[in-house]
């Protein structure tokens, strides 16, 4: 039997022992090929219209990893970016590209992987890139944006946040409260730097605060090589950390219009000088993997009253590097 239809025999199972009964199941074919489709979201009138604006969407958190969800896991967002990205490289008809972007930012790693691939296409096929702002591009899902050629961002966004975090936890004081004592063996005494089973020392931090200022550093670089008409000076002026508006992006030189994905898909087709053109998008029936970004096939999704993932919790106190906008402003 195929896994998909015993895993729906299962779900539909447990559904009735909880007591919900389904008036009814529809079961549609999914396709065997579960690479990448272009779909067509757009088309100027006429006959004979070849030239395409690839739309790629950047949504949610921008993790190297794939993410969970409530009956299994999701897409590796970097994986899936990187796929959409070889299949407008590949097309030739393909003349420019709309990145829309709806992410707070992500791990420093996945975001500069992405920002690297935008430049690989925008060297290898010589084609303008707009990025388009929609609810928050902040911190790396603007590190991403400043990989294009112009950056549009909503009236009502939130954008900005350039900087970086590394959230750490100690449990140490609470296991001297109820008893529990424990000792890494380490094979150099920063071994565990960071550990959330022992207390931060000054000699951690300042180690931590290091590879912070670092990657800021990268971010600033960054930022300044995709804003050529801001000074270095004037970037680290505002790369404290804190959000934008849209406006006040704007004003300051983060962003060179306000606008929708219409607009910035206006400026896609004026930038590349196609007169008519067709916007496509690119989106797969189901998980596909294909490239190395990609991780080998997931555990069966399930469902149960409590599953607690041991290593997801432990993962939630390891601490990450991150072009992450968090939710706070600076001087908080």
């Amino acid at each position: 039997m195929d896994k998909n239809a015993f895993l729906a025999m299962g779900l539909l199972a447990v559904l009735q022992a909880a007591g919900c009964q389904p008036k009814g199941w529809v079961i549609k074919p999914a396709p065997v090929d579960e690479t990448l489709q272009e779909r067509v979201i757009y088309r100027d009138e006429g006959l004979f219209v070849s030239d395409k604006i690839a739309v790629i969407d950047v949504d949610g958190v921008l993790l190297n990893q794939r993410q969970a969800g409530l009956l299994g896991w999701g897409e590796n967002p970097v994986s899936l970016f990187i796929e959409k990205m070889d299949a407008a490289q590949s097309d030739p008809a393909v003349k420019a590209m709309v990145l829309r972007i709806n992410s707070p930012g992500g791990g420093v790693t996945a975001s500069d992987i992405m920002h690297h691939r935008l430049m690989q296409f925008r060297a290898a096929r010589k084609a303008p890139v707009v990025a388009v702002i929609e609810d928050v591009g902040a911190s790396g899902g603007y590190y991403l944006a400043c990989g294009a050629e112009r950056i549009v961002a909503h009236p009502t966004s939130v954008t900005g946040s350039i900087g970086v975090i590394v959230q750490t936890v100690s449990f140490a004081g609470t296991m001297r409260m109820i008893g529990v004592d424990a000792k890494a063996v380490t094979s150099g005494p920063r071994k565990d730097l960071a550990s959330p089973l022992k207390p931060l020392d000054k000699e951690d931090l300042k180690i931590i605060q290091g590879m912070v200022n670092d990657f800021h550093e990268r971010f600033i670089a960054v930022v300044d090589g995709g804003r050529p008409e801001l000074s270095a000076e004037q970037v680290r002026a505002l790369a404290d950390g804190r959000v934008y508006t849209g406006q006040q992006a704007q004003a300051n030189g983060l962003v060179d219009d306000l606008g929708y994905v219409m607009d910035a898909i206006r400026q896609a087709k004026r930038l590349s000088g196609s007169e008519r053109v067709k916007v496509v998008m690119y989106a797969r029936p189901l998980g596909h993997r294909a490239n190395a970004y990609s991780r080998d096939q997931a555990p069966a999704p399930q469902v149960n009253f409590l599953n607690v993932n041991v290593p997801s919790l432990l993962d939630m106190t390891r601490p990450r590097l991150l072009y992450l906008w968090t939710g706070q402003t600076a001087g908080r």
